[in-house]
């Protein structure tokens, strides 16, 4: 029985957890370049479905090696040469593990570097918050290589950059890294330290009370795929439980007295 990260039976990720409550997920997989098969895939799917419930306030999910994550193992499923209703379940399983990453309510800051490519890039976009360094790049090669995507980049990244750049990462190839990354909204930070970054994010985000985290993390994604009157409801919903908590009032409290932190620009 799974009841703390050292009790994770694992071949392909690492997992600690500090007394605060920070876990770090490490892809462990360096000489594939942290390709993705199908067992990373089912241990992502084990470790993300249990965090929530093992203390775990906020995830730094990061790699061994110089890359993140190259995408699908690539050599794994030519060996395999699957067929069709057999990759469609492969790739089932690959949303079950990054819905576990998105809407699992733990923030999940990616500390990103190297190569972010193809099903790797599915991975990061799953995360809540992305972090690239100066040697990230983002592409989405499956146009070249015969394929398509099956990991919810059609969901995830054709949200962050839109369908039109989308397109044209597959059609073409290209690549983006850098500040043109940031621009096009691939990640959010670029710095000389992304996994540094990244922790620091993690404890910020750690210091919020888990309810709000949960809302943040999980209710947002969700209010996406509605209607903006499901989702007006829902917004509505969720405020009622989540700002009337215990955790708050404290800190509502100190915000009357004129004692809490103002938010102003450093």
């Amino acid at each position: 029985m799974v009841k703390t990260v050292d009790d994770f039976v694992l071949e392909n990720l690492l997992v600690t957890m500090d007394e605060d409550g920070i876990t770090t997920v490490t892809l462990n997989r360096a000489d594939k370049r942290n390709a993705l098969n199908a067992e990373t895939i089912e241990e992502l799917i084990e470790v993300f479905s249990r965090l929530p419930r093992m203390g775990a306030r906020a995830v730094v999910l990061r790699a061994e090696g110089t890359h993140f994550c190259a995408g699908l193992d690539l050599v794994e499923h030519h060996q395999e040469d699957r067929r069709p209703e057999d990759f469609m379940h492969v790739c089932l399983r690959w949303h079950e593990a990054f819905n576990k990453m998105e809407y699992g309510g733990v923030p999940v800051i990616a500390a990103l570097k190297g190569a972010v490519v193809g099903g790797g890039l599915e991975l990061a976009s799953s995360a809540h918050i992305r972090v690239a360094d100066q040697s990230t790049y983002f592409a989405l090669p499956e146009g070249q290589r015969g394929l398509f995507t099956g990991g919810g980049a059609t969901i995830r990244v054709a949200d962050l950059v839109g369908k039109a750049r989308m397109i044209d990462m597959m059609l073409t190839g290209r690549i983006y890294a850098k500040e043109e990354a940031i621009q096009v909204g691939l990640a959010q930070y670029l710095v000389e330290d992304s996994e540094a970054k990244a922790y620091e994010i993690a404890r910020a985000a750690a210091d919020n009370p888990p309810l709000s985290n949960f809302a943040i993390c999980s209710a947002i994604s969700h209010m996406q795929n509605m209607s903006a009157l499901d989702a007006a409801y829902a917004e509505s919903v969720v405020a009622g439980i989540v700002n009337t908590q215990p955790a708050s009032r404290g800190r509502l409290e100190a915000f009357a007295n004129k004692t809490a932190a103002r938010v102003k620009p450093k």
